[in-house]
């Protein structure tokens, strides 16, 4: 192991945060770090910690399969409401999206309590506003919403046949789901 990969190691371990290549690479005084990453990653595969790259960021984990060992010295996190989860799923597959777009897709008013426990969450970010009459907010997932959910990048979603294998949508959500879908795909 060379000097540079041992700091880009360390550089990752000492991290609070998940940090990009580029970021990486100017704490460490290199010009690129990808390969070095990638080296990494590789070297760290069927060990109790894995190198893992989330949304272009980069971070240690535990290994899956011995997350089990952990999950007692972990706080347990609250559970969304239905509404937070609904909202939190529209923005990811609709992003950036408006408060009104969410509302429309839900067919209900949101409090504003919702957006402000997914965006307490560090899942949901405001991302501008929208050229329009009155520039309504819009909001878009974060990197640590791909980091928490095990996601490379928002591609990763599942899609309607995976949600439909996992026995997750009835006939009634399947429609709506697929709905929403293609509305996403016009407007994009």
């Amino acid at each position: 192991m060379n000097e540079l990969e041992r700091s880009v190691e360390a550089t990752l371990f000492a991290a609070a945060e998940p940090m990009s290549a580029e970021e990486i690479a100017a704490h460490v005084g290199a010009d690129s770090v990808e390969g070095v990453l990638a080296g990494l990653a590789e070297r760290f595969v069927g060990h109790g910690i894995e190198l893992v790259e989330r949304g272009g960021r980069w971070h240690f984990q535990t290994a899956p399969d011995l997350a089990h060992l952990l999950r007692r010295t972990r706080e347990e996190q609250r559970r969304l409401s239905r509404a937070a989860t609904e909202c939190l799923a529209i923005i990811a597959y609709h992003e950036p999206t408006s408060r009104a777009e969410i509302e429309a897709i839900r067919g209900v008013q949101i409090s504003k309590g919702t957006l402000d426990v997914l965006m307490e969450a560090g899942w949901v970010r405001t991302a501008g506003r929208r050229e329009g009459p009155g520039r309504p907010l819009l909001y878009a997932t974060t990197p640590d919403f791909l980091t928490h959910f095990g996601l490379g990048s928002r591609k990763d979603l599942p899609g309607i046949d995976d949600l439909k294998a996992a026995g997750l949508l009835d006939p009634l959500e399947e429609a709506m789901f697929e709905l929403q879908l293609e509305s996403g795909d016009e407007e994009g």
